[in-house]
């Protein structure tokens, strides 16, 4: 990659890793700006996942004060969350790359529109979560679906988040506070363990991930400078906008 191309992936992800840090969403950002610079599908998804990696443990220490007494269910879903992220990336690599360009458009909408339900969905979880006399069903029962959830979060990754959250709302009974950050630490598993498992692809492009990853760091100090100052709503939106017409430049271009 040339100098300018470098340049373009790090700005992208220093913008992804303050709209995570802000809003979530960040993917939807660095993942088409390595397309656009002539990544191939399959080794920008790689490299995207590698280089957002050290943002995940960012969030993930930030809410370590809530993860406090819930040792037995990170015991519970943190392996299974790892599992599902390097069936994902093994899924992915498999896929092939004419097969994944495909589907890239599909997967920026759903990823955008799983970005669309995400303040519905938390605002779903806290009513439930003040109900009297709900009981959710037994802790066990969120394995399954957050480790579906997971496979999703090792093939593709943008919108994991919100997906889990709601599997632990349905099956586990606690506070959107504290399984907000379970849903933290699930993420980061998934996304580590994919990680992990690119490193020996050879679909990693070092110099993008190197200077993505440097980007993402400071676009987080900066995104969590500016909260506050900008509404989370409104940047998700911006996102999702901008999601929904790269997708549409994809698919008239697949149609060309």
């Amino acid at each position: 990659m040339d100098a300018l191309a470098l340049l373009l992936v790090g700005l992208a992800a220093v913008a992804a890793g303050a709209v995570n840090a802000l809003a979530g969403g960040g993917t939807l950002i660095s993942f088409p700006a390595l397309l656009a610079v002539g990544v191939p599908p399959v080794a920008a998804n790689v490299t995207n996942t590698v280089a957002l990696c050290p943002g995940y443990f960012g969030a993930t220490l930030a809410q370590a004060n809530d993860l406090r007494g819930q040792g037995r269910r990170l015991r519970l879903l943190l392996p299974v969350s790892a599992l599902g992220g390097i069936a994902g990336g093994a899924l992915l690599l498999g896929t092939g790359e004419r097969v994944f360009q495909a589907l890239v458009p599909y997967l920026i909408l759903l990823a955008a529109s799983l970005l669309a339900l995400q303040e519905p969905v938390r605002a779903w979880l806290k009513r439930r979560s003040e109900r009297a006399g709900i009981r959710p069903t037994a802790e066990a029962g969120a394995a399954l679906p957050v480790g579906l959830a997971a496979v999703y979060g090792g093939y593709f990754g943008a919108g994991l988040s919100v997906i889990v959250l709601a599997a632990l709302g349905l099956m586990v009974d606690d506070t959107l506070t504290r399984l907000n950050a379970v849903k933290q630490a699930v993420a980061f598993s998934v996304n580590v363990a994919a990680a992990v498992f690119f490193l020996f692809s050879g679909q990693v492009v070092w110099p993008a991930a190197l200077v993505m990853a440097l980007g993402a760091l400071l676009g987080g100090a900066l995104g969590g400078g500016l909260a506050g100052r900008i509404s989370p709503q409104t940047l998700r939106w911006v996102v999702i906008a901008i999601s929904v017409v790269v997708a549409g430049i994809y698919l008239v271009r697949q149609g060309a």
